[in-house]
């Protein structure tokens, strides 16, 4: 996605340990205006799909989970990372080591909220090595429900999370893929999409 990629370049920041900082647009300030064409662009790309359920994990994949829901006219159900005592009842929990945060976390959904019925499209902000996507199609699977594919904003191509998954027979569908980054240059190349 063209327009995606060209506001990574004005105002992405790379950082040592292979780290994009996007806080300006996506993940801390966020453009709906940018969502929004996201959020179109997964519903031509996942045209003709049944989807009854989007799943995300908090907090970043929340934002634009949200504002793609809407195109697609379902709820947004977003995996927890910690237990609350508004949270009743019995759930589905799995372990994720984040990429960026550098710890593993706890994360659960409710049982009401995700069900055999469901036929579920994930979308999350980053793709790194595949941990938070996992970790959601795990709980996916526990509550019996189907995977439709995974919506990404940004991929990061030359880590191993996004060809595991294709590889598993996963659709997998990123708007941006990074070929490569440099810190010190600031130099980002993404990979050519069809």
């Amino acid at each position: 996605m063209r327009l995606l990629e060209e506001r990574i370049r004005k105002d992405g920041v790379v950082k040592e340990g292979n780290v994009l900082k996007v806080d300006s647009f996506l993940n801390h300030q966020m453009d709906i205006a940018l969502f929004n064409e996201m959020g179109r662009e997964w519903k031509r790309l996942f045209e003709g799909e049944r989807i009854t359920k989007i799943l995300t994990i908090e907090a970043s994949g929340i934002g634009i989970a949200a504002v793609c829901a809407q195109y697609f006219d379902v709820p947004v159900v977003f995996a927890k990372k910690s237990q609350s005592i508004n949270l009743d009842g019995s759930v589905y929990s799995t372990r994720i080591q984040s990429f960026t945060h550098q710890r593993v976390y706890d994360v659960i959904v409710s049982r009401k909220y995700l069900g055999p019925e469901d036929r579920v499209l994930v979308i999350d902000d980053f793709l790194a090595n595949g941990n938070a996507i996992n970790g959601l199609i795990s709980i996916i699977r526990d509550a019996g429900a189907e995977l439709a594919g995974v919506g990404i904003a940004v991929e990061k191509g030359f880590q191993d999370g996004g060809k595991q998954l294709r590889d598993a027979g996963i659709r997998v569908e990123s708007l941006a893929i990074l070929e490569s980054m440099d810190a010190s240059t600031g130099e980002i190349v993404f990979r050519e999409q069809e």
